[in-house]
């Protein structure tokens, strides 16, 4: 039998993980250059700013750039706030008790679920029982149920890692315990806080199946004039143009995932500086 020495096993390790990481990377890079590449040609001014005409198949996407703005600014007011106080709430003051550990495996359990099933509950629940209607207001309740486990779940984590005794010193310094979550213990979790909240919206900005339901328009080629109103967005906007209009140019649907994808960038560039910048701050 041949014996690796611990040096030869660590390249062997690393080489394998390099080689995992270079099998999923390069198909993503492919798919999304090739996207980017095809798309390209359609993105200009007038496709990002002008109303859609002729069924779609000509004009811009403003109304559906709009639209997603809307739903994932929306869906960050509601499940922002929600998601971090119940993620404070278990991992700074609810006891290690039977009833907390059913609590995290319902949180995780619900992260899981497809994103139909959310998008059925919502309307049930905020289109006919609530009486809101198809509605930017029901699209946004449906999208923050969905987005509320993962930043429940990712942000109490980064608040377990704080060390326990930066509470230790903060409390013997005479701080409250609220003092101390706030000043102390949220400041230096913010980028593990901030990784659960990039991870939720940009799923709640690419879901189509939750907004379907409950709020996204097929054809509508106006701005919203309040937030009882549908409205149009980009992965809506992408599945009817991919697979409900006929003799749609390729180059539009290209298009409209580009953009889709580029703001979804945005999204994580913006996030991820505000992160880095944080980390930077972080004193552990």
């Amino acid at each position: 039998m041949i014996r690796l020495s611990r040096h030869h096993t660590e390249r062997i390790v690393f080489a394998v993980i390099g080689l995992a990481a270079v099998a999923t990377a390069v198909p993503i890079i492919i798919i999304v250059g090739s996207i980017f590449f095809s798309g390209a040609e359609a993105v200009s001014w007038q496709f990002l700013l002008e109303m859609p005409r002729d069924g779609m198949r000509s004009g811009g996407i403003w109304p559906a750039i709009i639209g997603t703005i809307y739903l994932v600014v929306g869906t960050g007011l509601i499940s922002i706030p929600l998601g971090v106080a119940s993620a404070i709430y278990l991992s700074e003051y609810a006891a290690d008790s039977y009833w907390t550990r059913m609590i995290r495996l319902a949180i995780v359990n619900l992260a899981g679920i497809p994103s139909v099933v959310y998008g059925l509950f919502g309307l049930g629940l905020f289109v006919l029982f609530l009486d809101l209607g198809s509605s930017i207001v029901a699209a946004c309740l449906t999208l923050s149920i969905m987005t509320i486990p993962v930043i429940i779940s990712t942000a109490e984590e980064a608040l377990r890692a704080v060390p326990q005794s930066f509470r230790v010193v903060s409390v013997g310094m005479g701080a409250t315990r609220w003092q101390t979550i706030r000043r102390v213990v949220l400041p230096q979790a913010l980028p593990g806080i901030l990784t659960g909240v990039i991870l939720g919206l940009n799923r709640a900005a690419g879901e189509t199946a939750p907004i379907l339901f409950t709020g996204a328009a097929f054809f509508l080629p106006k701005l919203p004039n309040s937030i009882f109103d549908q409205t149009m967005a980009l992965p809506y906007h992408l599945f009817v143009i991919s697979t409900q209009v006929p003799e749609m140019p390729i180059t539009i649907q290209y298009g409209t995932a580009t953009v889709l994808l580029a703001f979804v960038l945005i999204m994580n560039i913006l996030a991820a500086s505000v992160r880095s910048w944080q980390r930077r701050k972080r004193e552990w």
